[in-house]
């Protein structure tokens, strides 16, 4: 029965729960505000007595206002790598443990990341345009693309992600460097002290980060003016981090030679501008989303909320 399987709070949903909606349910009792018609606080102080487990996707922020409303929560699950949608100075401070994706989709947003690239430099998608709208007949003749081997990468953030695509395009014959929060002991690329000084010695920024206060809108106008106007960016981690507003007038004065975006800072709210524009590349966030890192994502998910019910050691636990 449903009422003897141990209550979960959706919050989301998460894709993979929509994938996996059955075998979920047949674990766990999920409770979903987004199905009632309610409002949210209301709804969780409707279950705020019986609710110590959560699941989330990175489109709901979980705040300190939403953490108060749950006295006896004492543990989140993301199914996402990124967490910065959640208040974890207020989960510290009331003892909620918190656990995300880790190094799961690593290598599927590596992949992305090199698939926006060379899409960009090779102009896939503009050229798939081309052909279909009959213009190969026409014209005959197509703008000359880039290759890939012996360009200069400035990867932003070398975590497993940013590792997973240096590792890729080291393999193509690419020149890499990067930036991160530190140098990184027993890594071989060169390591630049700040992002404006990557972006000076780099033609590509390829940008795998966290999204944190730090690191809002830290590739500007001056970062794009200093990669130069056949410089490339892909951004496969969170939108803000690149300032949308810079990056657009950059596009629109030629200043940037061209865009792979998974990432918005509004989603799903994408500018109007970007459609005009053929070396712009974007997908929907959709850079980690494979049939295989689903079903990853989905016996993690099980796995970590059997443990926290059972009171056993948590997989990726970050708080």
């Amino acid at each position: 029965m449903a009422d003897e399987l141990p209550n979960v709070l959706l919050l989301g949903p998460p894709s993979v729960f929509k994938s996996y909606e059955r075998q979920f349910s047949e674990k766990f009792h999920f409770l979903k505000p987004k199905e009632s018609s309610i409002p949210l606080h209301q709804f969780l102080s409707n279950h705020a007595g019986s609710v110590k487990a959560a699941f989330c996707s990175a489109s709901v922020p979980i705040t300190s206002d939403i953490l108060q409303i749950l006295p006896e929560l004492r543990f989140i699950m993301t199914s996402s790598a990124g967490i910065n949608h959640i208040d974890l100075h207020e989960c510290r401070k009331r003892g909620v443990k918190v656990a995300n994706a880790g190094p799961i989709f690593s290598e599927d947003a590596a992949d992305m990341a090199v698939g926006l690239l060379i899409d960009v430099l090779r102009k896939v998608s503009a050229a798939n345009r081309f052909v279909k709208a009959g213009l190969w007949q026409q014209n005959g003749v197509y703008p000359l693309g880039l290759k890939l081997g012996g360009k200069r990468v400035g990867i932003v953030g070398l975590g497993s992600i940013g590792s997973d695509v240096a590792k890729r395009l080291n393999s193509f014959g690419c020149i890499i460097s990067y930036t991160s929060r530190n140098k990184k002991a027993h890594v071989k690329f060169p390591f630049c002290l700040t992002i404006q000084e990557l972006a000076a010695k780099s033609e590509i920024l390829v940008v795998c980060c966290a999204l944190t206060d730090q690191t809002h809108h830290m590739i500007d106008k001056n970062v794009i003016l200093a990669l130069g106007k056949n410089g490339i960016i892909i951004n496969i981690a969170r939108g803000a981090i690149i300032n949308e507003k810079d990056l657009l007038d950059c596009l629109q004065k030629g200043e940037i030679g061209g865009v792979g975006l998974d990432v918005f800072e509004h989603e799903p709210d994408v500018p109007e501008q970007f459609f005009e524009l053929d070396n712009v590349v974007m997908t929907p966030h959709h850079a980690v989303m494979t049939e295989e890192s689903f079903r990853n994502i989905y016996e993690l998910v099980v796995g970590n909320l059997d443990a926290f019910f059972s009171n056993t050691p948590l997989m990726y636990e970050v708080v």
